[in-house]
């Protein structure tokens, strides 16, 4: 069975038109997609800097903690019965 030339030349025009549509929907869903990722990034870095800043915080607490207990030993020490 031969096709004619026009009519294969018709439905490979409409298929790439139908591909041609398409491209915008992916290409806002890829949108979509980059802008949820760079919102995730921004999220990751702002959670990196509470951790950072909460260990900062937590070693300071440590080191005050020992340095009263020191005290208290030193305190303890002198008391005698």
């Amino acid at each position: 069975m031969k096709i004619r030339p026009m009519a294969l030349a018709a439905v490979v025009s409409s298929v790439l038109l139908i591909g041609c549509t398409n491209t915008t929907a992916l290409q806002q869903s890829v949108n979509d997609l980059s802008a949820k990722v760079d919102a995730l990034s921004n999220d990751v870095s702002m959670m990196k800097n509470d951790v950072s800043e909460t260990k900062n915080t937590s070693g300071m607490a440590y080191d005050e903690a020992k340095r009263a207990n020191k005290r208290i030993d030193n305190m303890a020490q002198s008391y005698t019965k």
